[in-house]
């Protein structure tokens, strides 16, 4: 199975750790990676996000020691646009997050246009912080958790985050 999921993964945290170990356990796995123009165009919110080169090179790290234990290909591609590679043929399923899971559907109709077959969407639950609420790059960047989703109200945003 070709699996694909995308976003800008700006720190990666658990609840991303979570979709990449659901991608990973049902198959080798495309990442598509918001380029720097398209990364602030995806958020919600105005704050700072890493470059490409960096986001990439610490999304290397991380699938690589997931896909070891899966025994799975995977690769890291740049996404220009907000549908991504998805729309393209080869891939089987697309691994959301509840929040994403509207761009999933409108994915398909794309694909549905260009006479692709749909893909299958898997929805990953959000992982929760210790708070209750979730774990999200946003709190992160602030400093309201770690990338665990432990309470760190000792820190003061972005520049502690290595």
């Amino acid at each position: 199975m070709n699996v694909a999921l995308g976003g800008t993964f700006d720190p990666i945290h658990d609840g991303h750790r979570a979709l990449f170990e659901r991608a990973l356990e049902l198959g080798d796995v495309t990442v598509g990676l918001t380029s720097d123009d398209l990364a602030p165009k995806t958020r919600h919110d105005q704050r700072h996000v890493r470059p490409f080169s960096e986001r990439k090179s610490a999304l290397a790290d991380e699938l690589a020691a997931l896909a070891a234990d899966w025994e799975r290909e995977w690769e890291v591609r740049e996404l220009t646009e907000p549908t991504g590679i998805a729309t393209e043929p080869q891939f089987d399923m697309l691994v959301v997050s509840p929040e994403t899971e509207t761009g999933g559907r409108r994915i398909n109709e794309i694909r549905e246009e260009r006479g692709h077959d749909p893909l299958e969407i898997e929805v990953v639950p959000h992982v929760r912080a210790e708070d209750g609420d979730i774990i999200s790059s946003t709190r992160i960047v602030e400093g309201e958790i770690d990338e665990h989703g432990n309470l760190t109200p000792n820190r003061t945003g972005r520049q502690n985050i290595s």
